[in-house]
């Protein structure tokens, strides 16, 4: 993959570019519930210079009772728009570190039309551990004008996930903890049942970076983390986790790794998951 192509950039790149006035950097930290601090205090307490925060749960369809699932093309154009990027923008986007939501706020800015937007390496967690300089507060930027358009070719829902279940035509890799997809650990949300996808393969999100850094493993590492799952690299795939945010970093793996069109379960486990739900699977892929 060519430097023009790859979504990661490098904490030196963007060191270099901070004050570029395209370049707008978007903070996507994101826990799971009930985990404290919140996010937003996190952001505010400590951001690269400059950086908006990009609330996964707030960029979201509010109708829908699954947590942060896609917005319409229209609602995501108003509130990125609302941070102050437009179609013209290079948008950085980065986390605490730990991987959890940039990917999923980069897939999401690929789903809606915007090509020109990368993920910081390392994160948070790179850039303070060089000693380089963050802020605190809340950064708000003037509105700009945000069109979006909807590729519904990266995104997959419950109903097609059912008829995948028969046909076997996509392979679903989910990155949820080994011990979470086997079926062996409580899920973190109320009322969903444990297990995973029949058919689906296991690559947990954590695998692809170091914890140690907070930078995303060399590629021939990822490329092992996947086919030591059984992983085909010929044949579709869909990424999924526990609701459609850790599922990115695997996607973004893939991406890294020329495999640039696959598609992400938006309901992931807390929509399949559901005691009404479909089918369940436990133990091992």
């Amino acid at each position: 993959m060519t430097t023009a192509d790859d979504p990661l950039v490098s904490t030196e790149w963007l060191a270099a570019h901070l004050n570029d006035a395209n370049v707008k950097v978007l903070d996507a930290t994101f826990k799971l519930p009930g985990v404290l601090p919140l996010p937003k205090d996190d952001y505010l307490a400590t951001h690269l210079p400059g950086a908006v925060f990009f609330d996964v749960d707030a960029v979201s369809d509010h109708a829908n009772p699954l947590p942060h699932m896609f917005p319409s093309a229209e609602q995501f154009g108003r509130d990125i728009g609302g941070l102050g990027v437009s179609n013209a923008d290079t948008v950085v986007i980065y986390d605490g570190g730990g991987w959890v939501a940039a990917p999923r706020a980069w897939w999401m800015f690929l789903s809606y039309g915007h090509r020109n937007v990368r993920i910081l390496n390392g994160g948070l967690k790179k850039w303070r551990a060089e000693g380089r300089p963050v802020e605190s507060g809340e950064v708000k930027r003037k509105p700009a004008t945000f069109k979006a358009s909807y590729d519904a070719k990266r995104v997959r829902s419950i109903e097609q996930m059912i008829a995948n279940v028969e046909s076997r035509k996509e392979q679903v890799i989910d990155a949820r903890a080994a011990d979470r997809f086997e079926g062996r650990a409580p899920e973190p949300r109320p009322g969903i049942r444990a297990g995973h996808i029949p058919g689906a393969r296991n690559v947990p999100y954590n695998q692809l970076f170091d914890a140690a850094t907070g930078a995303m493993k060399p590629l021939d590492d990822l490329r092992a983390a996947f086919t030591g799952a059984g992983v085909k690299f010929d044949a579709p795939i869909v990424t999924s986790c526990g609701s459609g945010v850790s599922a990115g970093v695997l996607t973004l793996a893939l991406y890294r790794l020329g495999i640039t069109d696959t598609a992400l379960y938006d309901g992931s486990w807390s929509e399949w998951g559901q005691a009404s739900g479909p089918p369940i699977a436990t133990g091992p892929a």
